[in-house]
């Protein structure tokens, strides 16, 4: 019985994937530009910004720095032929996978900006111990801290099956576990309850007295409509990305996870993780294999959406890696982001507006996910951690 529902289950995974892949695909058409003419669609050939994780552009006289630019972003992808996964066995996550792949891109933006910076770009020869050890951390392995297998497992802690989408709200609250093994990354992610910034929280998980500030990656899910992102709210989305702490936004369109890195006009500029790639690992690239490997986490051209058609359930991320930066940031959400629409994107409360004894006692996730049609009857498997004790470390992970 088990056998019969992956194979239907694998059938409909491939099916979606090769209409997303054929030769009148959204990629497809995304890319097509670069072997007709020569040159791909990704930034449009006219005088106006692109904005890019903070960084402001000109579309024509910056076009080659955005493509490095672009290019220095960790890529996440499906990846096929690694270690097996849970207990049917998935060497592969292609078609299940992609919400997974944007949480990665959005944390490994996190970790390349606070330990290597904002300027930092990378090259194919580059062998910096930092970003080796950031790449390296996303290998699909057991071992690795935020690999496919570390992410899914962890994803049953919330009740999701490995091989079930999640979505954005899932994928912020797995991370918010996963990072706290990860003593090195030094890195605290605080995902937002109910559209509210909770300051309180924030300086109880960052700033605890004495202490300096631990740097923060703010994740804020939203819905911001129910099948159709509502338009009142895309000028606020634009100006976070505008900000020099954005990481960028997890989201999508209907069915399709996406990771969005920044716009241009009214369309906003995404990596796409539906592209399947081979699992291996990039080491510290001494053999062409591993140097083969690291140039896969990295692609040159971003596509384009437009943002109304932007799934509605999305989430906002920030990076503040001082407290200075995180009253920075308060400061321009207040003034320049909250401001724009009625009601607000979001909220910024002092402390909670209702006494619950944890964050993590309330069952994730609490704003709704994307609502997307997949079905898993594998049993769960190890779980590596507990969500429910917002102060303690959860055992080690396998």
């Amino acid at each position: 019985m088990l056998v019969s529902l992956y194979a239907q289950l694998t059938r409909r995974m491939d099916s979606v994937f090769e209409a997303y892949l054929g030769p009148d695909s959204i990629l497809a058409g995304a890319v097509g530009g670069a072997v007709g003419g020569g040159e791909p669609e990704d930034i449009p050939k006219r005088n106006t910004d692109v904005w890019l994780l903070g960084k402001r552009y000109n579309a024509i006289q910056g076009l080659d720095v955005i493509r490095r630019d672009i290019e220095s972003r960790l890529w996440c992808t499906y990846r096929h032929n690694f270690v097996p996964l849970g207990e049917m066995q998935l060497t592969s996550d292609r078609g299940w996978g992609c919400m997974l792949r944007c949480g990665q891109m959005v944390l490994a933006q996190a970790l390349i900006d606070l330990h290597l910076g904002r300027d930092w770009f990378w090259t194919r020869d580059c062998r910096d111990a930092t970003y080796l050890k950031i790449v390296n951390r996303f290998e699909d392995t057991r071992k690795s801290y935020y690999s496919i297998h570390q992410i899914a497992l962890m994803g049953e802690s919330q009740n999701k099956a490995v091989g079930e989408w999640l979505g954005p709200n899932t994928v912020a609250q797995i991370l918010k576990i996963l990072v706290r093994f990860d003593d090195w990354s030094s890195l605290v992610v605080h995902v937002a309850m109910d559209s509210t910034v909770v300051l309180d929280d924030i300086f109880l998980r960052c700033q605890e007295p004495g202490e300096t500030w631990k740097p923060l990656l703010l994740i804020v899910p939203l819905r911001l409509g129910i099948s159709d992102i509502n338009p009142m709210y895309i000028p606020a989305l634009k100006r976070c990305l505008e900000l020099n702490s954005s990481c960028g936004m997890i989201g999508g369109r209907p069915n399709q996870a996406l990771y969005f890195l920044g716009y241009v006009d009214d369309e906003v500029l995404y990596l796409d993780p539906h592209t399947s790639q081979r699992a291996g690992a990039v080491g510290q690239k001494e053999s062409s294999a591993e140097r083969e490997l690291d140039e896969s986490y990295h692609q040159r051209y971003a596509a384009r959406l437009s943002f109304s058609a932007m799934d509605p359930s999305l989430a906002v991320c920030f990076l503040c890696k001082t407290r200075d930066s995180f009253d920075e940031l308060l400061q321009q959400l207040r003034q320049e982001v909250l401001s724009l629409c009625t009601p607000a994107l979001f909220e910024i409360s002092q402390s909670r507006a209702v006494d619950w004894d944890t964050a993590d006692d309330i069952e994730w996730p609490a704003m709704p996910d994307i609502d997307w049609p997949a079905s898993s009857d594998s049993e769960p498997f190890a779980i590596l951690g507990k969500s429910s004790d917002v102060d303690s470390k959860p055992s080690a992970p396998i």
